[in-house]
């Protein structure tokens, strides 16, 4: 089991967009194994590369008990809309009323490189989205209306761990090229 350290609000990674990933090697399934075990120790209904500190375009969830993972997901949204409650790991602490798409058919890949098509409504299509944005560098608090964007911030700064040091990270002696893993 490795559980890993998720980077919080403020830090950098966070906002900035994944690489796509052409490598489907034991590296990228070591990563997956690292954000589920992650995830589900939080717990969460999903965690993305980034909030690992890992710049590529991978993510886990776990909605009803299902856990998966997509890589390079493209999403399909449907027009019709819900608002509930939603929170970030990486934003511990903080809830709000989030507008999303009611569905969604997601297509990517698995961490071997064979295609996926994920289809799901409610919280699933909520969980699919909110990963999908982290990979873009894109937070919830993003999506909120101004009025609860702000109360969120306010909640933010007044967070026990806003603006501690990110943590410690390790430099491998291996070649990275530039993706952080």
């Amino acid at each position: 089991m490795a559980i890993k350290d998720i980077r919080l609000f403020g830090d950098p990674v966070l906002r900035t967009p994944a690489a796509e990933v052409v490598d489907f090697d034991k590296e990228l399934r070591v990563l997956v194994k690292d954000l589920e075990d992650t995830m589900l120790d939080a717990p969460g209904a999903g965690l993305a590369a980034p909030q690992l500190g890992v710049g590529l375009r991978v993510f886990t969830y776990c909605v009803d008990d299902v856990v998966g993972h997509l890589v390079n997901p493209v999403l399909d949204l449907s027009d019709e809309q819900q608002e509930g409650p939603e929170g970030c790991l990486s934003v511990p602490g903080v809830t709000a009323d989030t507008k999303r798409a009611l569905s969604v058919v997601a297509k990517g890949q698995n961490m071997y490189g064979e295609p996926v098509l994920l289809e799901g409504t409610q919280l699933l299509a909520r969980a699919v989205q909110h990963e999908t944005d982290h990979l873009d560098g894109i937070l919830f608090v993003d999506r909120l209306d101004p009025e609860a964007r702000k109360a969120a911030m306010r909640a933010i700064r007044e967070a026990e761990w806003f603006g501690e040091p990110p943590p410690l990270v390790k430099v491998s002696p291996h070649a990275t090229f530039g993706l952080g893993m």
